[in-house]
């Protein structure tokens, strides 16, 4: 196939060899099955603001560190500047996570490198050698389900116990190795201590899980294992050989003060992805 722009600079540099077909393209960036000597992996093309129907809401950004202050305040100021730095931080994240996430010992795929703006990492199969399918695409039996259930909860507390939430995991990026389920797509991952919404991320994590899972093994729809690791991570308690339960007491006298921080907070970021989808647009023009 014809060499895409974003991956020739890693030809030339001899960091693949050939670029055999696209995997997928999604909101986010494309992935393009490349070779690299004897060895076949996938490479991550990040689409930059302009393109991408996901932007960087306010609620994903909300604790990451940026790397200096300069940027730092170009990025609350909004500026030209700011915004091309927030794209690296962006990309920069997942990259980031990726190595973190792989040295704790959760089911992600092995990083290669990041080179030119492209992550490089390991391509995940079937047993057959074929491109893994998504975790919503394969038919299950009942002990399937809930052995994936299982595996997934306790990738989701190793995250949760390195301080790290996935924030967009659902039945779309889990991949289902010979091995079992390998967890995908971090550019969204967000800070467990340093972000406000973390604890409604978490839960959202858990419950497309469950939902998904449940619908082969229904007992699961009746788990609160969200709530059960959120608890015990608020208390110290929590650690990656911490065996979960699933099942949680509800605290039904406290208002839900959290719900409508939140509701505010998503009409503040639709307003602000409204702006940045208007000011990519000009600058396009």
């Amino acid at each position: 196939m014809k060499t895409p722009t974003g991956l020739q600079p890693l030809i030339d540099d001899g960091v693949i060899d050939a670029v055999l077909r696209p995997l997928k393209s999604g909101k986010e960036a494309a992935v393009y099955v490349v070779r690299a000597g004897d060895q076949i992996r996938c490479a991550k093309v990040y689409k930059d603001m302009a393109q991408r129907s996901f932007q960087q809401r306010v609620q994903y950004q909300e604790g990451r560190k940026v790397r200096g202050s300069r940027e730092a305040r170009a990025i609350g100021k909004a500026s030209k500047y700011g915004r091309k730095q927030q794209e690296t931080a962006w990309k920069n994240t997942e990259v980031d996570a990726l190595y973190q996430l792989r040295d704790a010992g959760v089911r992600v795929p092995e990083p290669y490198g990041y080179f030119h703006g492209v992550l490089v990492m390991q391509l995940i199969v079937d047993a057959d050698g074929h491109s893994a399918p998504r975790l919503g695409e394969v038919e299950l039996s009942h002990a399937q389900a809930c052995d994936f259930h299982r595996c997934l909860m306790r990738q989701v507390v190793n995250m949760l116990c390195v301080g790290l939430i996935h924030g967009d995991l659902s039945e779309y990026n889990v991949l289902v190795g010979p091995d079992g389920p390998v967890i995908i797509d971090f550019p969204q991952v967000v800070s467990a201590a340093g972000n406000n919404a973390s604890r409604s991320m978490l839960l959202r994590d858990v419950n497309n899980l469950t939902a998904s899972l449940g619908a082969w093994a229904p007992e699961l729809l009746d788990t609160w294992y969200g709530e059960e690791m959120w608890a015990l991570y608020e208390a110290g308690e929590l650690h990656p050989d911490t065996e979960l339960t699933g099942t949680f007491v509800h605290d039904t006298t406290k208002p839900d003060l959290e719900g409508v921080r939140h509701a505010i907070n998503d009409a503040r970021e639709e307003a602000l992805i409204r702006q940045q989808g208007r000011e990519a647009a000009a600058e396009m023009d």
